[in-house]
């Protein structure tokens, strides 16, 4: 773990890189199944959450082991925010076939669809605030106060990815139970416990 601490950010960037390449190498060859389309968008939006999921561990990892993995949390972060829009694209594009008035119908009309644009929005909205100098214009109180809006938004896009299914599988329950259990190291009663700085971060 400590090896990790010494790795280069662009690490994080060319690795996350890799799930598109190979949605596309698959895209390609014809390894997509019997509906390219959905499986294009699910895999988007998969590795979206996979990503978001990483990016809360950067905090129990700190206090817990100790190992400080903060400088990844930004391009985690990012590539969430950028799978996700890529899952919003191919949905726009290749299943709605950019018919606008239908689309915001739709998503006016599904629950899941909904809660997925407003999951986008606050990924894109965290995306536009990560930089050093916005951090800087907004200062540190104001910026940690729009990044809790993580909080609402992970779990949020595991329910736009139950509803998307219309069952309950169990990856994503897990996923579910996951955040849930690292959204919980946030609370300021569970930090006392474990002899944690009450700081969110």
């Amino acid at each position: 773990m400590h090896r990790i601490r010494r790795l280069p950010t662009g690490v994080v960037w060319a690795l996350g890189t890799l799930p598109l390449v190979l949605l596309v190498w698959d895209t390609l060859v014809g390894n997509l199944g019997v509906d390219p389309v959905r499986d294009i968008e699910h895999r988007l939006g998969r590795t979206a959450v996979y990503f978001l999921l990483a990016s809360l561990c950067i905090t129990p990892i700190l206090r817990m082991a100790r190992v400080n993995l903060v400088k990844f949390r930004r391009p985690l972060g990012l590539l969430a925010a950028s799978y996700a829009g890529l899952h919003l694209l191919s949905w726009a594009v290749l299943d709605m076939g950019l018919l606008w008035s239908q689309m915001l119908k739709d998503i006016a009309k599904r629950p899941y669809l909904t809660i997925g644009m407003g999951v986008l929005v606050i990924l894109l909205v965290l995306a536009a605030t990560s930089s050093n100098a916005v951090i800087r214009k907004l200062g540190p109180v104001r910026w940690r106060a729009i990044h809790r809006w993580v909080y609402l938004a992970a779990p949020l896009a595991v329910f736009h990815w139950l509803l998307a299914y219309k069952i309950w599988p169990g990856k994503p329950l897990a996923i579910l139970a996951a955040m849930a259990v690292l959204l919980a190291f946030r609370l300021p009663l569970l930090q006392r416990h474990l002899g944690w700085r009450a700081r969110s971060a």
